[in-house]
């Protein structure tokens, strides 16, 4: 059962969104001064982080505050999130807000629409404030870019924010926001998520909707979701984006009804956990494996039955995720790619060729051993509800290096290989969340991956909430909010 806060404790930059919502909902406080709040938090914390890279002038969007405040004087209805600022990442379309996608090829690119996720934001009464860094066309686990520079981690400055959701994590961690979007293809909601002490979940496929679609509506493995500090705000936006839409063939319905989604002990249903710290043999430092083995025991005393186990299954899943994201880029990125030979960065121009030079065999020899691996993924889940692993490899690194050279002395071939612990998930459509997990001895972040069932977001949710409860990390603020917050 979720307590809400007290009145007295609303922190309009580190209170749960659910607190800030009911807050703003009981008159507690105005949406006018939450948005100037909001922008104050901003202007501490920014100059540091470097995580929202475009902001909207706080007088072009205080009407719309302003507006909402008025509404609910009159005693009138108001959508669900009415008033509550968001930054948007920097690949999502936003009418007349610029979406750089972390490329020089789009630096004055002024949408002319809004993408579908945005629309439903809007609706639900969000405040578009500005964009949230990603890498170059959302490709890497770090963010950085020639436009923005690199966003730093706020727990450490000198480390990276994960990607290619790093803005929107590090602008949660800061408490610049409350709620925030990402997209993932091979962990970018998953990784940030980790390096930076939030929730990231990469729903099942079509769980949230995507319009306009860059790459082919059915080939795909690139989702949309929600970021917040904590489960029940991941939830509260999911409801808010989830839901079929016609422009996407592959969007699922019912919406999901995150009312009462905690209300029940997962201990009653005695689900069956599969441990896995070095999923597939992959390379983990010591760290994370001594904290996500921790954070699963929790599991024990609530009623559930974790196993340790190898999940050798995935082996050979991180070679099909790099040809169908090799293949993904071409189609999004290939013909800009020939026109502008020179204004790539280079793992990324690498990737899109690798993309265009796949022959036909090489596509259908992913395809058939994805059917093979997803075959026994559901073997598995015959056996088990939920796995847990570690979100990410490795610890957070610094802001200099552009991708990890080794892991526990492994050498990495490539600037995907250290992100496998998240990649390999991807190709098969299941609902996979990163939960803070502890820190370090330095008080740096760690998170766990909980994956479950394609179509059990549900499930998904309610396992990060119990493990949140019995340790609930989300409320230890980065440093830098010692001398930044307002």
């Amino acid at each position: 059962m979720i307590t809400p806060a007290a009145k007295s404790d609303i922190d309009l930059s580190f209170s749960r969104a659910i607190d800030i919502v009911g807050a703003l909902r009981d008159g507690v406080v105005s949406r006018v001064e939450l948005l100037e709040r909001t922008y104050a938090q901003i202007a501490a914390s920014n100059p540091a982080v470097n995580a929202i890279c475009t902001l909207v002038p706080i007088e072009h969007v205080r009407k719309q505050a302003e507006r909402y405040d008025a509404i609910q004087q009159r005693g009138e209805s108001l959508p669900v999130l009415a008033g509550i600022p968001m930054a948007i990442k920097d690949l999502a379309e936003t009418k007349d807000i610029r979406t750089t996608r972390g490329s020089p090829l789009f630096k004055d690119y002024l949408p002319e629409y809004d993408c579908l996720m945005v629309e439903r934001l809007k609706a639900a009464g969000v405040i578009v404030i500005g964009k949230t860094n990603t890498p170059e066309f959302g490709a890497g686990s770090h963010t950085f870019n020639a436009l923005f520079g690199a966003t730093a981690n706020p727990y450490k400055l000198s480390l990276s924010a994960g990607g290619s959701s790093g803005g929107a994590a590090a602008a949660l961690a800061s408490g610049m926001v409350c709620l925030a979007d990402g997209s993932d293809l091979g962990g970018s909601l998953r990784n940030p998520a980790a390096f930076c002490n939030v929730v990231g979940l990469r729903p099942t496929l079509g769980r949230v909707p995507s319009w306009p679609q860059k790459s082919s509506r059915f080939a795909r493995m690139a989702v949309e979701g929600p970021m917040a500090r904590t489960v029940e705000d991941c939830a509260l936006l999911l409801q808010v984006m989830a839901g079929a839409d016609s422009r996407d063939p592959r969007s699922l319905m019912p919406p999901l009804q995150a009312n009462s989604l905690f209300d029940k002990p997962i201990g009653a249903e005695q689900p069956r956990i599969g441990l896995s710290t070095r999923p597939a043999g992959l390379p983990v430092e010591k760290s994370i494996i001594t904290a996500i083995e921790k954070a699963a025991q929790s599991l024990v005393s609530l009623g559930a039955k974790v196993d340790p186990i190898e999940l050798d299954e995935m082996r050979g899943a991180m070679a099909v995720f790099e040809i169908l994201r090799a293949s993904a880029l071409a189609m999004i990125a290939g013909e800009l790619l020939e026109a502008h030979p020179t204004l790539m960065k280079p793992t990324l121009a690498g990737n899109i060729r690798q993309g265009i030079e796949l022959s036909s065999a090489d596509i259908y020899q992913a395809e058939m051993e994805r059917t093979r691996i997803s075959a026994d993924i559901d073997r598995l889940f015959t056996q088990y509800d939920y796995f847990i692993t570690p979100t990410t490899q490795v610890m957070p690194f610094p802001l200099a290096l552009e991708y990890p050279q080794e892991i526990e002395g492994q050498a990495m071939a490539n600037y995907l290989e250290w992100m496998s612990s998240c990649c390999i998930w991807s190709p098969f459509d299941l609902p996979c969340l990163s939960l803070p997990a502890g820190f370090d001895n330095q008080g740096v972040p760690i998170g766990m991956q909980i994956i479950g069932r394609p179509g059990d977001d549900v499930g998904v949710l309610r396992m990060a909430y119990a493990i949140q409860e019995t340790a609930p990390y989300w409320q230890r603020k980065p440093l830098l909010e010692k001398s930044t917050s307002i």
